[in-house]
């Protein structure tokens, strides 16, 4: 097997394809999340395995409202009852989770559920799992800018550090990598201040289908990568 030599610190994923999943399989849209759990569960743990320090996983998008009804209502019951099956289970292997996004906007006891798993994982010092719920680039930048105006900072002060320090987890470094499932190819609106210089992997293959095998040729990819930042690379 080859070895791995650089590993990204930050992943983001764009979990693409649980309803294609389903529909491929004359199933309902709901068997498609609800097997999308299982990868989101095998991914934790090949970024664990492979010592990744910052996983966001793209969970709700602030677009996903446009959704029927139905559909939107299962998806938050099911992150619910995950957050609160799985939570003592993350806790125990040292993840941190975290969460980003507008949660002030989603059922009360959704956000109930978040704040279990973050206060109980708040001192863990292993991987920091991110989920990122009812979150937009487009809404995050908006909304930092909205605090940075409260603030009282004049125009002249604004600048891209201080962009970054209103962000909703400031502290969590920038993606190395992101990886989108499904073949689509495309941001659709994910870590858009954050991503400028990060490597984009896609894949065809379906969220419910993606695995360790899948997540390890994105980590072998990323490391032929030469990242110049906007720069050059002079050969000595």
């Amino acid at each position: 097997m080859k070895e791995l030599k650089i590993i990204p610190v930050h992943i983001g994923i764009i979990m693409d394809g649980n309803g294609r999943w389903a529909e491929k399989r004359n199933l309902p849209r709901i068997a498609g999340h609800q097997e999308g759990i299982e990868a989101v569960r095998r991914t934790v743990q090949s970024a664990v395995k492979y010592n990744i320090k910052y996983l966001t996983l793209y969970s709700f998008s602030t677009e996903n409202w446009k959704r029927p009804k139905e559909e939107i209502e299962f998806l938050f019951s099911l992150m619910e009852k995950n957050l609160i099956k799985e939570g003592e289970n993350l806790h125990k292997n040292n993840i941190r989770v975290r969460f980003s996004g507008r949660r002030w906007e989603l059922p009360s006891k959704l956000i109930e559920a978040m704040e279990y798993v973050e206060n109980l994982t708040k001192n863990n010092t292993g991987l920091n799992l991110i989920f990122a719920i009812n979150y937009g680039g487009r809404a995050e930048i908006i909304d930092g800018i909205k605090e940075i105006i409260k603030s009282g900072y004049r125009s002249e002060e604004i600048n891209e550090e201080l962009m970054s320090k209103f962000l909703y987890l400031p502290d969590v470094p920038e993606p190395d990598l992101i990886i989108r499932t499904s073949g689509e190819k495309r941001i659709s609106n994910f870590l858009l201040w954050q991503s400028a210089y990060s490597e984009f992997y896609f894949t065809p293959v379906l969220w419910p289908d993606f695995d360790e095998k899948e997540f390890l040729k994105a980590l072998f990819d990323y490391q032929k990568r030469k990242r110049k930042f906007g720069g050059v690379i002079y050969k000595k």
